[in-house]
């Protein structure tokens, strides 16, 4: 306060020298590195792109071209051969030097019949399996069978053969009072177990997949474990419950060294579940070793792999249109 009273305002010590403050090093570097970064994540992301459809393409590719593979080694025979016989005779004596019949109508009675066998069993203890695995079990007994199952699936094929062998046929001559155990029931025993746990794993993550709203909904109205059960989630998950079925159906078609050794390998069209049966991967497997390159039986061994793998593309077509109908409704 100077004299006379009056009051002076008191400037600041120090006052801006321009109205734009400059930005410090400290403070540029942040948005440089942001950039740069940016960019850097740009390319990483445009090259898992290009990878994931160079997998899916290679997938098509990989399928194509065992295909081909497989259709070039018996596309020789075909012009030699007789498709009336071969997809309905049931006479195959492909080793005759006078008159080699290759009628494969048997060998694909055999693979069917013991598929659908196989699922008439499995798919009621799969599915059931499941259920009661995603929705009624908790605790150490959920872990327990979780491991017992994943357990069942670790087993190779070859040690399932030989439980049919040992422990399966004896069983079934003296429970069924048959004169031969290895038969198309064991067989089927056999790829019914073989095929449980890839259902119950699939079927499992399919139920688990459906929203809890529904099961929340559900018991609001007052629906017991059942009924959620048969009226709630099994249409809500009847998709993947399906591609579960699916999956086993395709194990069960292309299994060889089971039903190799469980079937009794005999060239017959079954009228009971106790008869021994040949199935297509089995007749493969047997013969293509002990025959000579580029023979007539070297080529119809490669034509049978041609026509499992067509029974094997309209099984999964059927099941992509059945999926597609589904959605539908």
């Amino acid at each position: 306060m100077k004299p006379g009273g009056a009051l002076q305002p008191e400037l600041p010590q120090t006052m801006p020298t321009s109205s734009t403050p400059e930005l410090s090093p400290v403070t540029a570097a942040p948005v440089v590195h942001r950039a740069a970064r940016s960019q850097v994540a740009l390319v990483m992301e445009r090259i898992i792109e290009v990878l994931v459809y160079a997998c899916g393409i290679s997938a098509i590719v990989f399928v194509f071209g065992i295909f081909f593979f497989v259709f070039k080694e018996g596309a020789p025979f075909l012009m030699k051969l007789s498709f009336t016989e071969f997809l309905f005779s049931k006479e195959w004596i492909p080793t005759s030097s006078v008159q080699p019949k290759y009628g494969t109508g048997a060998l694909i009675l055999g693979t069917l019949s013991v598929t659908f066998l196989a699922m008439a069993i499995a798919v009621p203890f799969g599915l059931g399996a499941a259920i009661f695995v995603a929705e009624f079990c908790t605790g150490k007994v959920k872990e327990t069978l979780k491991i017992v199952i994943e357990l069942l699936a670790a087993i190779p094929s070859v040690v399932w053969g030989f439980i049919g062998l040992s422990v399966m046929s004896p069983v079934i001559i003296g429970v069924f009072h048959v004169p031969v155990g290895v038969n198309l029931l064991n067989a089927a025993l056999l790829l019914a177990l073989m095929s449980v746990p890839i259902m119950v794993s699939i079927g499992e993550d399919a139920l688990k997949a459906v929203p809890d709203s529904y099961r929340e909904a559900g018991i609001a109205l007052g629906a017991t474990k059942w009924q959620l059960v048969y009226r709630v989630l099994l249409p809500a998950a009847k998709n993947g419950l399906l591609a579960a079925v699916l999956l086993g159906v395709g194990r069960a078609i292309g299994e060889t060294m089971a039903v190799l050794m469980a079937t009794g390998h005999a060239v017959n069209i079954p009228d009971s579940i106790f008869d021994p049966v040949r199935t297509l991967t089995a007749t493969i497997a047997a013969e293509l070793g002990e025959t000579s390159h580029g023979s007539p039986h070297y080529q119809i061994l490669f034509l049978i792999g041609v026509l499992l793998f067509s029974i094997t593309f309209v099984v999964n077509l059927a099941a992509d249109f059945i999926v597609k109908g589904i959605k539908k409704k």
